[in-house]
């Protein structure tokens, strides 16, 4: 059974991919999740990466096709990191904000029932940093 870590690492790098808009792995470079995130009502995108499924505001044919796509190159992405797509219970993205206001919200709940929320930032996709009460740099 690997660490919750490393299934959150696995998560990262899907949330990045599509966050970017450059989806190297699947071979589809011109995705904006952000801004059809920005341009609904609901105002966020979630994505269920082992579903292939979608919540929020709705996506445009070639969102759907390239989520779809990274569902199906999941089980090979864990593959390589040498995990099993059974090791995950959940694995789901909430994509909203735009420009330098982007945002992802990374969950992660591993077979056992151990979960993990994540925020990331921008692009790339980085951890949310804030001071604690002694002055230190910490991820929220």
């Amino acid at each position: 059974m690997p660490k919750l870590a490393h299934l959150t690492s696995i998560a990262h790098n899907l949330a990045d991919s599509l966050s970017s808009g450059c989806g190297f792995m699947i071979g589809m470079y011109d995705m904006d999740i952000h801004g059809e995130a920005a341009a609904s009502k609901e105002g966020f995108i979630d994505v269920d990466f082992l579903s292939g499924e979608t919540a929020g505001g709705r996506v445009s044919a070639s969102l759907a096709a390239a989520i779809e796509r990274y569902r199906e190159e999941l089980p090979e992405l864990c593959r390589r990191h040498k995990v099993d797509v059974a090791d995950f219970g959940a694995l789901k993205v909430r994509f909203g904000g735009a420009g330098l206001d982007r945002y992802c919200v990374v969950t992660v709940k591993d077979r056992r029932g151990r979960s993990s929320v994540d925020e990331y930032r921008g692009s790339p996709a980085a951890r949310v940093k804030v001071l604690d009460a002694l002055g230190r740099v910490r991820s929220r």
